[in-house]
């Protein structure tokens, strides 16, 4: 059987850049989930749309059994497996943070159920999915290793668990750039479009920068019980 648990809003906003609690993070979203969307088009020059395109390619949707996105969002990579599978997949979509599953679910006007979970506590049976991914979400869970645990328990045995996030460029002058833009120009851009806390801009690009990189992440997911995990850049 499948639940959802729902988990109760905070009342402060978080301080910290890099303060990853479960609760300020929750509240974050929370605080900008009216321009989520808007903003990852617009940030990432509509890349961001290519990106999860590309997932759906990498590890194409598997019609044998259902899927899970977890840190859904606003359901987007969901979406994108309903779509590349043709609609005949079955999506399972979850988040801690239910205003953005509001939005998720009227993107998805019924084609994906969207259910309030913590990554960490994923309210499913073990081998209850043939396939579980995530998109720009696992860097914001409190503790990498034991989402990656969860993401692995509730996936079939030799299953893909993919995650798709950002890391910043190896090459240069590209990462000098990235960095600039992502340190100076995102944090101004996202405080001005989505009218929200300087915490959710700025929290990004330290999110992004403190998160393991290709080899250091494929070395969790091993510790996850996941071995001979690969990466694309």
């Amino acid at each position: 059987t499948m639940a959802s648990e729902t988990l109760p809003m905070p009342a402060t906003e978080p301080k910290l850049p890099l303060d990853k609690k479960s609760s300020s993070i929750r509240a974050m979203f929370a605080d900008i989930a009216h321009s989520y969307d808007r903003l990852n088009h617009l940030l990432s020059l509509n890349v961001d749309r290519y990106w999860r395109w590309r997932a759906t390619r990498l590890v194409p949707p598997d019609l044998s059994g259902p899927h899970l996105d977890v840190c859904t969002g606003t359901g987007d990579l969901a979406l994108a497996y309903h779509r590349a599978a043709g609609g005949k997949l079955e999506v399972v979509a979850t988040d801690f943070c239910a205003p953005m599953l509001v939005r998720g679910h009227a993107k998805a006007a019924g084609k994906i159920p969207f259910l309030v979970a913590d990554t960490m506590r994923l309210p499913f049976p073990d081998a209850s999915f043939r396939a579980v991914t995530v998109a720009f979400g696992l860097r914001n869970v409190a503790d990498t290793l034991a989402g990656l645990r969860e993401m692995a328990r509730v996936c079939a045995p030799g299953g893909p668990v993919a995650v798709l996030e950002f890391s910043p460029p190896r090459l240069w002058p590209l990462r000098p750039l990235y960095l600039w833009y992502f340190r100076n120009i995102l944090p101004v851009i996202g405080r001005w479009v989505s009218r929200s806390s300087d915490f959710a801009y700025s929290y990004l690009p330290a999110s992004v920068a403190a998160f393991p990189e290709r080899e250091a992440l494929a070395a969790i997911f091993a510790e996850a019980g996941i071995p001979g995990a690969t990466w694309r850049s």
